[in-house]
């Protein structure tokens, strides 16, 4: 019994305490409810309120019920109620009580809103058009949403959120001049023109794939850090790709220099259009205002909007023409004024890239640019490229991989494309089978290959043996040089004295008069008259040659096989033959010599004339030049090997 008590006792006073928990947070919600109808309304206004409605001795009463009662007249505003509610209904007309204060804070939030648009309106109106501000402002709190324009902006923000890895090629492009291979010359002479106090415009010539872009985006950022440089932190990279560059010669649409959007035309803002005044429409000149412009591929430019260009380097200015624009009409804004008057700024600093050669951009844009060359990159020099990927792509390489792919490309870019098409081969069989690291074999590499239908970049490669009749040419295209193969066989002349010359159609006229001028030669340092051997003489391939600058390769490979004198094949030759034996200049020596290290070969003869334009710090390869035949014969032929003539 006595515990049958004690758990009685226990019991009423837990339920006790709960009720008077219940009630004191009931309290307590009553008080702040009374607190924030107090900030609605304001002290002295709910006092009057108050005593309107007859409830201030019950807003006082300590009585929970009658304080109750007292807040749903002030909020509802209704002094019929007169009866006290019950406690257990108290918690369901205190949450009435909440939606209808919500309600009124809504509605004064909103008129708030709208009464502040309106003040603001009224101020730059006068009161005649009161009406039509307020009803301004209330389309304006609308906006210009509706269901479908909601339904496109949530799958807008939808595909914002769906996002791919990183590419390839953010990962593999060089993040600093260090990683720029085979370059140090260009990025040396780039940095001296762009990173000075006096920044000049400047034109990068190069072969595809060498880091023109790049390097033109790192110089800038390192001109902004240097102290005294007129770039600041600011300044800007716009680039944009030549080719795409398409004007209107009316100047209706002009994306590099901007254009004047007249009221007639599509594309004028609305308020301007039904004033008829016209908009002028800044370009990227502008936009590249305090940095650098880059433009890839400049030579592809239009002519016409070339010279137009050419006009904004030198005022650092654009200016803007229209019929529509009245100087003096007040309707005007004032930055149309400005532009129309005194033109959009433009000072900026130009660097054009281009594939191709130095004749074929606009002489006025490069007598204005300094001119930096980058140069082609060699087998050895793509190799360190792609291990530098495989370092980032954090993968391991079987041994010859990089060798393999310097053999189908000489661009940088196309080298890291291969690796990255063998890595994804690599990956998956790393998936597959389970293994510990992602390694990329040379079949990986042949794989890509084959599916590429590539071929090798060097078709003719350099050996340490000798053959008769047979010597490496050089020739230029664009930047890239190469290595032409030149044969030729000689047998006696079946009528005597009326040999026969036999040459390639496809090789050119200019080749066939290296012919003539190499008979002449052979003929004055030899004494023999090349009259009496029928002669063929074929290019290998059927390569055009334009130029004459097969003349003393020909010249050796004809006189090798008359004399049956073999030739080193790891031997280059270029030049000019003259009718008197001299070896005169030619065009391209940087770019012959590039291509002849690229094919193996170990040592390039030149004209002696070309001596200054061989590049410096040279590694691989020896390049000698010469006067003339003469000197010549002496750098090709074993001097203990006597020449044979057939006819003996």
């Amino acid at each position: 019994m006595k515990q049958f008590l004690e758990k009685f006792i226990s019991t009423s006073a837990k339920e006790t305490a709960e009720r008077f928990s219940e009630r004191e947070q009931l309290r307590r919600r009553v008080n702040a409810l009374y607190n924030l109808v107090s900030n609605i309304y304001g002290s002295d206004k709910l006092v009057l309120r108050a005593g309107k409605l007859e409830v201030l001795d019950l807003m006082r009463s300590d009585n929970l019920e009658e304080r109750v009662l007292a807040l749903q007249r002030l909020v509802f505003e209704d002094p019929t109620l007169d009866e006290l509610p019950d406690p257990d209904e108290i918690p369901e007309l205190l949450a009435e009580i909440e939606n209808e204060i919500a309600d009124v804070i809504a509605r004064r939030t909103v008129e708030e809103e709208l009464e502040k648009k309106i003040n603001e309106r009224l101020q730059q109106r006068h009161e005649e058009y009161m009406k039509e501000v307020k009803m301004q402002v209330i389309k304006e709190s609308a906006g210009p949403e509706n269901a479908q324009t909601l339904k496109k902006l949530a799958l807008l923000e939808k595909l914002e959120q769906k996002k791919l890895t990183t590419s390839a090629e953010d990962v593999l492009r060089p993040k600093n001049f260090d990683e720029i291979v085979g370059q140090e010359r260009g990025v040396r002479a780039l940095l001296s023109k762009l990173a000075s106090p006096l920044p000049q415009h400047i034109l990068i010539y190069g072969p595809p794939g060498v880091g023109k872009t790049t390097a033109a985006r790192l110089a800038l950022e390192t001109a902004k850090k240097l102290k005294g440089s007129p770039f600041s932190k600011e300044g800007k990279f716009v680039e944009v790709d030549g080719t795409t560059l398409r004007w209107d010669p009316r100047e209706i649409t002009n994306p590099l220099l901007g254009s004047v959007h007249d009221p007639i035309y599509q594309g004028a803002r609305r308020d301007l259009a039904e004033t008829g005044i016209p908009e002028p429409k800044l370009g990227m000149v502008s936009e590249a205002h305090g940095g650098v412009l880059f433009i890839d591929e400049i030579g592809e430019v239009d002519p016409m909007l070339q010279n137009k260009l050419l006009k904004v380097l030198e005022d650092k200015r654009v200016y803007f023409e229209s019929s529509y624009y009245d100087p003096h009409d007040p309707g005007v804004p004032q930055y149309i004024k400005k532009i129309f008057d005194q033109g959009a700024p433009a000072d900026f600093i130009l660097i054009g890239a281009t594939t191709r050669d130095p004749e074929s951009i606009n002489p006025a844009i490069r007598s204005r640019c300094a001119e930096v060359f980058f140069e082609p990159l060699t087998p050895r020099q793509i190799e360190e490229i792609v291990k530098q990927a495989a370092e980032k792509l954090n993968v391991k390489l079987e041994d010859k991989v990089a060798e393999v792919i310097s053999e189908y490309t000489i661009e940088g870019r196309k080298a890291t494309n291969i690796l990255c098409d063998a890595y994804g081969l690599a990956y998956y069989r790393y998936r597959e089978q389970n293994e510990r690291e992602i390694l990329i074999t040379v079949r990986d590499v042949y794989e890509v290959v084959q599916t590429s239908r590539m071929v090798p970049n060097v078709t003719s490669k350099a050996s340490s043996r000798k053959e008769k009749g047979k010597i490496y040419g050089l020739g230029v295209a664009g930047f890239l040089g190469s290595v032409i193969e030149i044969e030729a066989i000689a047998f006696a002349a079946q009528n005597k004295e009326k040999g026969s010359f036999r040459f390639n159609d496809t090789a050119g006229s200019m080749a066939k008069d290296s012919v003539f001028n190499a008979a002449s030669v052979i003929r004055k340092i030899t004494g023999q008259d090349i009259a009496c051997y029928d002669i063929h003489i074929n290019v290998v391939g059927g390569g055009r040659i334009d130029g004459p600058s097969a003349g003393a390769a020909i010249t050796l490979a004809i006189l090798s096989a008359i004399q049956e004198r073999a030739i080193p094949q790891d031997i280059a030759v270029t030049g000019e033959i003259s009718i008197q034996g001299k070896i005169r200049a030619v065009g391209g020596i940087c770019e012959k010599i590039y291509g002849a290290r690229q094919a193996g070969i170990k040592k390039v003869i030149i004209p002696k004339e070309n001596e200054k334009d061989v590049p410096t710090g040279l590694k691989g390869i020896k390049v000698v030049a010469v006067e003339n035949v003469e000197e010549m014969l002496k750098h090709v032929f074993d001097n203990t090997e006597q020449p044979v003539s057939k006819l003996a």
